[in-house]
């Protein structure tokens, strides 16, 4: 399986007063978008927050998939829509993935509070998808990863992403890692 990084992959670094760094990728299909997240995964440690933001079916369970199959969680990473929130223990001794729909959520942080994420995220890596300002304040440190999709009525899976490192802990970051 070829690995989710195409030759238009476009990578860009900077380091400024809010420590981001950022780089953007094309994904071809889900297949990609789910070897995108097992090679993110590599890079993850307890206490990173991820946020997912992309429309309805741009792939951002499929990339948490990927992340929990790097991760080496328990359970099937499917989408917690209904449940709001989804444990996954780690298999290997490292860090449970915590991953969480916020899509039905519309408050901010004092709405996520009632999910203990602050207690959670110390020891876990947290994924929010639809997490776009409700979970910024959770911590600096936090990576943003944006899935630009065709909308409407087609069939491409084409996906343009766009990872973006805020804090201290991704300005040592290169962001070739991100891109892979």
């Amino acid at each position: 399986m070829e690995a989710p990084h195409s030759p238009a992959a476009e990578t860009t670094a900077a380091t400024t007063a809010n420590f981001t760094v950022t780089a953007r990728l094309a994904v071809e299909s889900p297949e990609q978008m789910q070897e995108l997240g097992r090679r993110l995964a590599k890079l993850l440690r307890p206490g990173d927050l991820v946020m997912l933001t992309g429309e309805l079916g741009a792939g951002k369970t499929t990339l948490t998939r990927g992340l929990g199959e790097g991760l080496g969680v328990r359970g099937a990473v499917t989408s917690p829509t209904f449940v709001i929130s989804r444990v996954h223990p780690s298999l290997t001794g490292g860090p449970a993935l915590v991953h969480v729909d916020a899509y039905r959520l519309g408050g901010g942080l004092d709405e996520m509070e009632d999910l203990d994420l602050d207690v959670s995220l110390p020891e876990s890596v947290v994924v929010v998808e639809w997490g776009d300002g409700k979970v910024e304040d959770l911590t600096e440190d936090r990576l943003h990863v944006l899935i630009h999709r065709v909308v409407g009525d087609t069939e491409d899976d084409r996906r343009e992403v766009t990872l973006t490192g805020y804090g201290a802990r991704w300005a040592r970051v290169d962001p070739a890692l991100l891109a892979g």
